[in-house]
């Protein structure tokens, strides 16, 4: 067991410890005090002479010393243990808090590194006609796009940049990428003509 006041963690077995402990010096202070009873009910305070100041012949007085003074040091022992189990307690209250910020901390760190890694998208997905290449090729409304073929953040200036690639790619599978729920999405679509408008719908 750490010393009070110690850098060491507490346990939860340390703290068990401690009120088995206490639990095996509350059984002896009551063996004491049932020993006494049996003295003729001589407690811890009662005369242990006769009225003309005689040791009493009547109970075992070595026997009932003996129980007094152990009694008042289990109890001096109890009570600095009952100490010892509030300051444990304490500690293993202050370190399931502690963990449990520490846990949030952590939670939401990965939360921000995440938000951080998705890179920036330069578009958004507005429409996607149904039967067009985009919609077969898995396209979605509200998808944000972060790559369209060479197209990306550091590059992109229009759509007009946007329709230069798919005019050079009719009939070429594109690598799309798309932020998605806040997640990254490959796409592979493949500009063709088809029975709508342009090349992609």
């Amino acid at each position: 067991m750490a010393e009070p006041g110690g850098s060491s963690s507490v346990t939860v077995s340390d703290v068990q410890q401690l009120v088995r402990r206490k639990d095996e010096i509350e059984a002896q202070i009551k063996a004491c005090y049932e020993l006494l009873e049996g003295q003729k009910g001589v407690g811890m305070h009662e005369p242990l002479v006769d009225a003309e100041g005689f040791p009493r012949a009547d109970i075992d007085l070595y026997q009932v010393r003996t129980a007094r003074h152990n009694i008042i040091c289990l109890q001096n022992d109890h009570k600095a243990l009952m100490k010892q189990v509030e300051e444990a307690l304490h500690k293993l209250h202050a370190r399931e808090k502690e963990k449990h910020a520490k846990d949030e901390a952590e939670a939401l760190a990965e939360a921000m590194s995440q938000n951080q890694s998705l890179p920036q998208p330069f578009a958004k997905v507005n429409a996607v006609t149904p039967g067009s290449p985009a919609s077969v090729s898995g396209l979605q409304v509200d998808d944000e796009i972060v790559e369209f073929g060479s197209v990306n953040v550091n590059n992109f200036q229009n759509l007009q940049n946007i329709a230069t690639v798919v005019q050079h790619s009719e009939g070429r599978p594109l690598s799309v990428t798309v932020i998605r729920g806040g997640r990254r999405v490959h796409v592979g679509l493949t500009p063709k003509r088809w029975a709508g408008k342009g090349l992609l719908g």
